[in-house]
């Protein structure tokens, strides 16, 4: 079986970094070498394509687990080990490096964060938080063994973030949390779903500079989540929801102080995205990250 389930893997990680058009070779070997059956559990499994009712596999041949699907977690729930190919475009994106510290929050099972961990490698760090209690204990038993993931049950809006070279988040929000920025450290990048609780929003990178207020960002693609307790807001999401009916390619740097211009794409409480772009100097920062 193991035999099988590698010779899936290893189509599994083309395909999927084919679809992200994912150029580090790095990004498809951690696909490749981590398995997905400790996190899903014993099969049969529930999967779907997203947006359709979960189709039950009718045994369970890891086959069925190979696939560029959710897994469902706990379906009543929605809860599911997200998208690969998105999670593979988005983790190019923010191009994780060797032996950099991520804090990654939602970390669910703990799947996403074998990723990350193989992308740091032993020289790096994964701070893995999860707030619901049971998916903690998987992801904890499902990572003990490698030494430079520690995984913790708890919010990851807290002012004792640890100081961080990537933020990755797994749950959709109305806003980026203060405590999340403050965290990142020069040339850091966060990612997160622009996407409160039943939102398609989009997946937002935004870098922090050496100094000022004017940070480079963009999306990376459209994304919806479960949302991320305590950053949900009604009024916002439904802004949002207009915001993204009018494009959402456009934007380039978050602003932290100063009024919305006429570049503003979407305003929130003390930040606002702009069209325009950030100055020439931050915009060397983002290329190297």
């Amino acid at each position: 079986m193991e035999d099988r389930s590698a010779k899936y893997r290893a189509f599994y990680a083309q395909l999927i970094c084919a679809a992200a058009k994912a150029a580090d070779p790095r990004l498809e070997q951690a696909f490749r070498t981590v398995r997905r059956e400790p996190f899903v559990g014993p099969g049969p499994w529930s999967i779907t394509l997203g947006g359709h009712p979960y189709v039950v596999t009718p045994d369970d041949d890891p086959a069925f687990l190979y696939q560029n699907a959710l897994l469902a977690l706990d379906p009543e729930r929605g809860l599911n080990i997200g998208m690969p190919s998105a999670h593979a475009y988005w983790l190019s994106g923010c191009a994780v490096m060797e032996g950099e510290t991520v804090l990654q929050i939602g970390a669910g099972s703990g799947y996403y964060t074998a990723i990350l961990a193989h992308l740091v490698g032993p020289g790096g760090r994964v701070h893995a938080y999860e707030i619901d209690e049971r998916l903690a204990a998987l992801a904890r038993d499902n990572l003990k063994d490698i030494a430079h993931v520690d995984v913790r049950e708890r919010s990851g809006i807290a002012s004792d973030l640890p100081a961080t070279d990537v933020i990755y988040v797994c749950a959709g929000a109305a806003q980026p949390a203060t405590e999340w920025l403050d965290a990142l450290r020069p040339c850091g990048r966060l990612v997160f779903p622009l996407a409160p609780e039943g939102m398609l929003g989009g997946m937002l990178m935004i870098t922090r500079p050496d100094d000022g207020a004017i940070w480079p960002a963009k999306f990376l693609s459209r994304a919806q989540f479960i949302g991320c307790a305590g950053l949900q807001d009604e009024d916002a999401a439904r802004r949002l929801a207009e915001a993204f009916a009018k494009g959402w390619e456009s934007v380039q740097s978050l602003r932290r102080e100063g009024a919305p211009d006429e570049t503003c794409w979407f305003a929130g409480e003390g930040w606002w995205l702009s069209t325009a772009p950030p100055t020439d100097s931050v915009q060397v920062d983002i290329a190297q990250a």
